[in-house]
């Protein structure tokens, strides 16, 4: 992993709350889809967990710039990054992380709840990108309908690629639009979504306490343990 800095180039609003922010950076990250970094605000001190924390990449390796994304909230770090301006500059930790993908996955699956589709965006479009033959299932979990982060990505690769399935659900209220599903991730619902869930390899990021239900839930499908990749999101 190296330091590098990026320059603020866009703003992207997701959803009222998630917003994407893309960097030019003044030398090239190689990081693997799935991986992260650290966003360092305060340089003088590294163990400042206020205002440096890690966000995932949130695009595909190989681009001109490179996407983070986030929650926004009232805390420091939420606010210093809304508030930058085109041409700020912004020191990055890269690349972290070995929950990844690799090209030779055949099948593989995803238990994805809110600001979690980070790095799932990440590894999509970079199977999108490589046109690789990975059969791909998603289940990804909001509060509402309004807060799908990356919607119209998904949609727009759902509809070219046979090999991507979706699945959205809402857990707080009836969802407006009907292809979404009113409920929680739970056993009967993935045996119905991802009938051949013994055979793929899951990825679980999160918040802690989200990817231990799933882990769990893998653990009680049968899941083999070895096919089951955790990246815990701290700090959000």
């Amino acid at each position: 992993m190296k330091e590098v800095r990026g320059r603020f180039t866009e703003r992207i609003q997701r959803t009222p709350t998630v917003v994407s922010f893309r960097f030019a950076t003044q030398e090239k990250i190689d990081f693997l889809p799935g991986q992260f970094l650290q966003v360092i605000f305060n340089q003088a001190d590294r163990a400042d967990k206020n205002l440096n924390k890690h966000l995932s990449f949130s695009c595909a390796p190989g681009k001109d710039y490179i996407e983070v994304t986030k929650r926004l909230s009232q805390s420091d770090f939420s606010q210093r990054l809304q508030s930058l301006k085109n041409g700020d500059e912004v020191l990055f930790k890269a690349p972290l992380g070995t929950c990844i993908f690799k090209d030779e996955y055949q099948k593989i699956g995803f238990l994805i709840g809110g600001i979690g589709i980070t790095p799932v965006i990440s590894i999509i479009e970079y199977i999108m990108e490589k046109k690789l033959g990975t059969s791909v299932c998603l289940v990804y979990s909001n509060r509402n309908d309004e807060e799908i982060a990356f919607r119209q990505e998904l949609d727009r690769w759902r509809g070219v690629n046979n090999n991507l399935r979706i699945s959205y659900l809402v857990t707080d209220c009836q969802p407006k639009d009907q292809v979404c599903i009113f409920g929680t991730i739970n056993k009967d619902l993935l045996k119905e979504k991802i009938c051949d869930f013994q055979e793929r390899l899951f990825f679980v990021f999160g918040p802690p306490k989200m990817v231990e239900s799933m882990d769990g839930l893998c653990r009680e499908l049968g899941c083999p343990r070895e096919n089951v990749k955790i990246e815990n999101f701290t700090g959000y």
